[in-house]
């Protein structure tokens, strides 16, 4: 039996003394659905777990110029919200592939980014999103981009004193369409073999911005800038989004990686086939939006 002793406050006040209290001897618990496996597995645990369950007011998701939502926001909340299917697509596509309906019940969207596993689905879509993240902690309150959040396979800019709030999407988003391919072995209850997630903004049929952002593909989540790059000012044809597709595969952009769940030549393929093609239902949801 592993042993831990359990707390759950109900404000954030609580558990900042708590997380002061205990120092590293504590771990904070959302959802649960990484963390409890994690226990099993490695037949450890933390002496206490502090539970953000009582936290409620941290599960919202609002349209206020910029697109707010709270960190105890469970996937099923973005999987059933019209904003995100209308507005932000990527990141709905990206909630609703993870796990089944009983997983996304429970877990939240900042414990999937505070896990910071290499095949969180949510965080390709973030990255294409430009996402910024807020913590805070007893000493106050920061904002950090999604694309500085991540420093390796399960580690993140968190702080142990700190809780992720909220997930912040600025306004100007609502320009671009996006959309997410998650390629794995099954549909359900599986981890993505590479996730590929693009946004972008036209101008007439003329590629004005973008963001590609790969999943599993390297130990952290990662933005395609070079692709980006690429595609700045050309045109939106089948020949430049397969170029684009080259680049974001290539060395140029990252070392794909060899896992048991996929090897890097096939990792490459799939980035090939699928940046085009998110690209173009990306293009196709601006045209239907606006």
């Amino acid at each position: 039996m592993i042993d831990y002793d359990y707390k759950r406050p109900d404000s954030l006040e609580e558990v900042f003394r708590l997380l002061q209290e205990y120092g590293p001897r504590a771990g904070l618990i959302a959802g649960g659905t990484d963390v409890m496996v994690k226990i099993r597995n490695t037949k450890k645990a933390p002496e206490v777990l502090i539970s953000l369950r009582g936290l409620t007011d941290l599960a919202y998701i609002r349209k206020n110029g910029h697109y707010h939502i709270g960190g105890l926001t469970t996937h099923r909340m973005l999987e059933q919200s019209e904003l995100l299917q209308n507005e932000l697509p990527a990141l709905y596509e990206g909630a609703s592939r993870i796990g089944s309906v009983q997983v996304r019940n429970v877990a939240t969207l900042a414990g999937n980014i505070c896990n910071a596993a290499p095949s969180a689905d949510t965080a390709g879509p973030l990255l294409a999103l430009d996402a910024r993240v807020t913590l805070q902690g007893p000493d106050g309150e920061r904002r950090v981009p999604i694309t500085e959040f991540f420093t390796g396979a399960y580690r993140t800019v968190r702080k142990q004193t700190e809780v992720l709030t909220e997930i912040n999407i600025p306004a100007h988003m609502e320009q671009f369409g996006s959309a997410y391919w998650k390629q794995s072995r099954r549909k359900a209850m599986n981890l993505p073999i590479v996730g590929i997630a693009v946004s972008l903004r036209l101008d007439n049929d003329t590629i004005s911005d973008s963001r590609i952002a790969l999943t599993v593909a390297a130990p952290t989540p990662i933005r395609a800038y070079k692709a980006e790059e690429f595609l700045a000012g050309k045109p939106m044809e089948d020949a430049v989004l397969a170029e684009a597709g080259r680049i974001a595969a290539s060395p140029e952009c990252c070392t794909l990686r060899d896992s048991l769940r996929g090897e890097a030549w096939y990792r490459a393929r799939i980035i090939e086939v699928y940046v085009p093609r998110m690209a173009r239902l990306a293009a196709e949801r601006i045209k239907k939006t606006h």
